[in-house]
């Protein structure tokens, strides 16, 4: 079997990637529409004019830029970079004093992470655009985007895992989001010699109780034989309780992989009883185990950032909870796991297969109460292939990888090596059509299509390694997303557009679910930063020892106060800055000289804190960063810094007209004028 199957991948399948490669490599556009490339009304679907909302918001991962981008389709406008994993000079996240916290770890503060896989959340198995979480890949990481604000709001580490590839995908109510290892590692973490591999080294699998903003922890985790786990999904409908990750690496090698770890015919298909899972710990089956990890968390009231270091998770073991986890044998090294809308079919993608295979839930029951095991890996049952499998797509192509679904009983594979999307039918296995992507397709994505209710009006190939598709950048180009239409019996190209970093996965939803409660603006009345400055009156400047505590607010054209001295040579200043604009995108900045950042910027009715330490004494101008109106240039102020032996007295000028300015909340509110037990973290 191994042999036959070498061959036919070494040669069954050449016509094939050189049909492919054909298409991939070909440097020019084609028009006529039979070849899949542009057909002759591209530009019309695709084109939205001036004043006009694209149809849908797309969410790409940002790869190893850490953060997420958000585009419009059908457009392919980029609207948004979220910082989520890694610093952002932008707005400054990850920069100012505010959001410093959210990129803290047990491994102190990681700066820069690589993010891979969007998931939206669900309501009964449909997105409902609340939030979008994204993983950290490096550091395991899962982060939730509050889908209003278009900001991340929560970051939670997960402990006794290195590489959470396979996350974080949700289950059908959102109650979990799920992180399982890519890297095995002895667990907890030793020291050992990396060839004791087969006998150190576990993998686990994590969920993570999620659907509650700002409570997001470690409900329990699953500890799980040594291999790699590469990605999951939900089941829903007839499986929802079930939760499914790929494996590879079921030989448990630990050296030269490419070749080691693509011996056997079959890898597995982790089947996850999460439903058992909680009925084991209830019945205190569940052990105490260490492991510390840290939780971040975006306050939406103040805007502050602040870290929790946790200990300790609860351990479910395989053997210790029957019913809790089955294998489903797989060829050949599967990377993605998707499960079609009604919840029947699991649909794996094996990169060195031959097919497609796809399993049967309904096959997969039966099996278990029949116990048609073929064997038991540390207390976990592998599943007959031939009592679970429901069918095969033969020649689908080179390099299955993902599989989405339009909702009208098809399904759409992204195949890495020969360069393409292959469509297909569920239930007669049938191809349909293919067509050419430029190229080496990584993930696909159709809006809502791992859910209960595709929207499958259009697909997104995200290609890994575009090549000749825009004008060179030098030795690294952009990597593209290209957009088909897939409303018909035959997909047809459309538009391919740039994309952030390497994207990995994808979500998208319609405009109209989340355009409606995009916040606008922060209400003054809504800001609960200690730090908050509500009127030009309010603003200040005070002393405690060598710390010096400036509270200045933006508006169009002025800072108030916008000279500032009695400060000295050793002062730590913190400049607290709130933009008291009650207007939509009308945002300002703060950027002083001779600080070793650019500074904060502020979207309206927003406070961030700005930490600043003189080098020496002198005059530092301060101005506006974001161009904001006809007199932004004039927006600036001064800072004066004073050997200490001058003794100049502390001040803040604020004009006769601003001492005399209604604050701008209401009076029952008060103002913020001191500091609050809130400001010691910083």
């Amino acid at each position: 079997m191994r042999s036959s199957v070498k061959l036919y991948a070494a040669v069954g399948y050449v016509g094939i990637t050189l049909s492919g490669l054909a298409y991939a490599c070909a440097p020019s556009v084609k028009t006529n529409a039979s070849s899949g490339l542009l057909a002759g009304d591209a530009a019309t679907r695709t084109y939205v004019p001036p004043g006009s909302y694209d149809e849908y918001y797309a969410f790409l991962s940002g790869g190893f830029s850490g953060q997420v981008t958000v585009y419009g389709l059908p457009s392919g406008r980029l609207f948004k970079q979220i910082p989520v994993f890694s610093q952002f000079p932008q707005t400054g996240y990850g920069y100012n004093e505010d959001t410093k916290a959210m990129l803290t770890t047990t491994f102190g503060q990681v700066p820069w992470d690589d993010s891979h896989h969007t998931e939206m959340s669900l309501t009964d198995g449909v997105p409902d655009g609340r939030w979008l979480f994204i993983n950290g890949n490096n550091t395991p990481r899962i982060a939730r985007i509050d889908l209003k604000k278009f900001e991340t709001e929560e970051i939670l580490q997960i402990p006794n895992a290195a590489g959470g590839h396979a996350s974080p995908f949700a289950t059908p109510d959102t109650k979990y989001v799920v992180s399982a290892t890519r890297f095995s590692v002895p667990i907890p973490q030793t020291d050992v010699p990396i060839d004791s591999y087969k006998k150190n080294f576990k993998g686990t699998i994590t969920f993570v109780r999620a659907d509650q903003p700002g409570k997001m922890d470690v409900a329990f985790q699953i500890m799980m034989p040594g291999y790699d786990y590469d990605l999951g999904h939900a089941g829903k409908g007839p499986s929802d309780g079930w939760f499914f990750f790929t494996t590879y690496n079921s030989e448990e090698a630990n050296t030269k992989l490419e070749v080691n770890a693509s011996q056997a015919d079959k890898d597995y298909i982790a089947a996850i009883n999460y439903k058992q899972a909680e009925k084991c710990i209830a019945d205190g089956k569940g052990k105490k185990f260490g492991g510390s990890y840290v939780h971040n968390y975006m306050n939406p009231a103040t805007g502050i950032a602040t870290s929790e270091t946790k200990t300790g998770v609860t351990m479910l073991y395989p053997a210790d909870c029957d019913g809790l986890v089955y294998y489903l044998p797989t060829p050949k090294s599967p990377h993605g796991v998707d499960i079609d809308p009604t919840g029947e079919y699991i649909v794996a993608g094996g990169k060195l297969a031959t097919v497609i295979p796809v399993h049967s839930y309904t096959k997969m029951i039966k099996a278990i109460a029949d116990k048609q095991f073929e064997k038991t890996i540390d207390g976990i049952p592998v599943l007959r292939y031939q009592a679970v499998i429901a069918g095969e797509v033969q020649k689908p192509g080179l390099g299955p990888l993902h599989t989405e679904f339009d909702g009208k009983g098809n399904a759409y594979t992204s195949m890495f090596i020969s360069s393409e999307i292959v469509k297909w039918k569920l239930g007669t296995w049938q191809v349909l059509d293919r067509i050419p992507v430029y190229y080496s397709v990584g993930h696909l994505m159709i809006p809502g299509g791992d859910s209960k209710k595709p929207w499958g009006k259009y697909l997104v190939a995200l290609d890994k390694i575009t090549k000749d598709r825009y004008l060179p950048t030098g030795p690294e180009g952009s990597r593209s997303a290209q957009l088909i239409d897939i409303s018909g019996d035959k997909m047809k190209m459309l538009l391919d557009f740039p994309t952030m970093g390497e994207p990995h996965y994808a979500q998208a939803v319609p405009a109209s679910m989340l355009q409606p409660t995009s916040l606008k603006f922060q209400k003054l009345t809504d800001n609960h930063n200690p730090d908050v400055t509500t009127s030009e009156a309010a603003g200040g400047i005070t002393r405690k020892g060598k710390r010096v505590d400036v509270k200045m607010i933006a508006i169009r054209s002025h800072f108030a106060p916008d000279n500032l001295e009695g400060i000295e040579l050793g002062d730590t200043v913190y400049f607290h800055v709130t933009n008291i604009e009650q207007d939509w995108n009308i945002a300002h900045g703060f950027a002083v000289f001779g600080a070793n950042t650019s500074g904060v910027t502020l979207p309206p009715g927003e406070t961030r804190t700005l930490r600043w330490v003189p080098q020496a004494t002198g005059i530092y101008p301060f101005y506006c960063t974001d161009f904001c109106s006809a007199l932004h240039q004039e927006m600036q102020g001064y800072v004066r810094v004073s050997a200490p032996e001058m003794h100049v007295p502390l001040s803040a000028n604020i004009s006769k007209i601003a001492q005399t300015q209604n604050g701008r909340m209401p009076a029952e509110r008060g103002q913020h004028g001191e500091r609050g037990e809130h400001g010691e973290h910083r």
